[in-house]
């Protein structure tokens, strides 16, 4: 791997950008949403459908696979891309989120976190240095710093507290992570809702020196206006020839918001969490397809859509299935949500590369404000 790890912007609209980032496994196209392969596959999804929807990158999750089947496993059978059978880009983040809800099971001290495992009780150390490790054996191309992630609501101190500490565990994981052409380093800005923490954070990651930065320490309940409200100045803190990350979100809306607050990449669990409990995503909102009103219902759960679920089978034969607990339904709806997603990302960096970004959030918004798509 000679080509080292670079980000171009081609075009911005306000705040919004849209370019590449360039790996040694491919491009990225941004702004990016990735898919979550928590436990090294998305669910119910082969990794060629997940490519097919248009996805440049994989989030892995370090908590997961440190304890199941190890990274030091992962790593004698291949790496992460062969184990799985995903040959682009893979970032793994850093476990100290999944390690923060843990709550009872954990120790937290300078070090680290000590944990008990939620799979079978056996006793772990994660620190800057173990998790710099574990990444690298798996192998990730966009490695996360570890990082503690309080859970809003806090008080101040605690936040100070908490972000403090990540910042010397940043410089720690810098420390561990060493040269490594071709893969790339990302350090994680916490600070809560709280303004001067934020600045005090990224002054401090900019410091360290990273290859791109992450906003932290959101989606983790303090409500949409509020992280809104950070992302209103935090994204700004940040060097601007860096990839900008918002870990874990989110919802349609929370995407376009952070698009248009100069945010480049995204991650979550939703469009595949909610195609396994029967939620469908689409511009006019949400489908539940668990409702008796799709029995017998011959449309397609989206008419402008062409994702296999949509152009192949009907509301009423996805209904049959998902109450049936036919596994097939798992997978139909989990591809349309994904397709929408990515579709919805191409959409905003056509915006921005044209100047259109503005009309893009106006269209998207009254569309979803015009009622229900469920009735017929």
């Amino acid at each position: 791997m000679a080509q080292r790890f670079s980000f171009q912007v081609s075009a911005t609209h306000g705040r919004a950008r849209t370019g590449v980032i360039s790996t040694p496994r491919g491009d990225i196209r941004t702004p990016a949403f990735m898919p979550v392969g928590t436990a090294a596959t998305v669910k119910a999804m082969l990794p060629e459908s997940v490519r097919a929807t248009g996805a440049d990158i994989l989030l892995g999750n370090t908590y997961h696979l440190m304890l199941r089947p190890t990274a030091e496993r992962i790593h004698r059978l291949g790496g992460l891309h062969t184990f799985m059978n995903w040959h682009r880009p893979i970032l793994t983040d850093s476990g100290g989120f999944q390690v923060m809800s843990l709550a009872a099971l954990r120790k937290l001290t300078e070090e680290g976190v000590a944990f008990s495992s939620h799979i079978d009780g056996s006793k772990h150390m994660l620190s800057p240095e173990r998790s710099m490790e574990i990444q690298k054996l798996l192998g990730s191309d966009i490695v996360m710093c570890f990082d503690e992630c309080p859970a809003l609501p806090a008080t101040q101190a605690e936040v100070a507290k908490s972000m403090a500490l990540s910042m010397r565990w940043a410089q720690r994981s810098r420390d561990a992570f060493g040269d490594r052409p071709g893969h790339a380093l990302f350090g994680i800005m916490q600070g809560g809702v709280t303004r001067d923490l934020r600045e005090e954070s990224a002054k401090a990651l900019i410091d360290i020196g990273f290859d791109g930065y992450a906003v932290g320490g959101l989606a983790v309940g303090e409500g949409q206006d509020a992280m809104f409200g950070v992302l209103d100045y935090a994204p700004d803190m940040l060097p601007a020839d860096k990839p900008r990350y918002l870990m874990g979100v989110g919802k349609p809306d929370d995407i376009v918001g952070a698009v248009e607050r100069g945010i480049d990449m995204m991650d979550c669990v939703l469009p595949s969490r909610s195609g396994r409990t029967g939620q469908a995503w689409t511009d006019r909102g949400q489908v539940n397809i668990k409702n008796a009103r799709h029995m017998d219902d011959p449309r397609p759960l989206d008419e402008t859509c062409t994702c296999p679920a949509c152009a192949n089978y009907s509301r009423a034969y996805l209904h049959h299935v998902f109450k049936s607990g036919e596994i097939i339904a798992s997978m139909l709806l989990t591809w349309h949500n994904l397709h929408y997603y990515q579709k919805l990302m191409q959409g905003l960096r056509d915006a921005i590369a044209v100047g259109e970004l503005a009309q893009f959030v106006t269209v998207f918004h009254q569309t979803r404000a015009n009622g229900d798509i469920e009735p017929l």
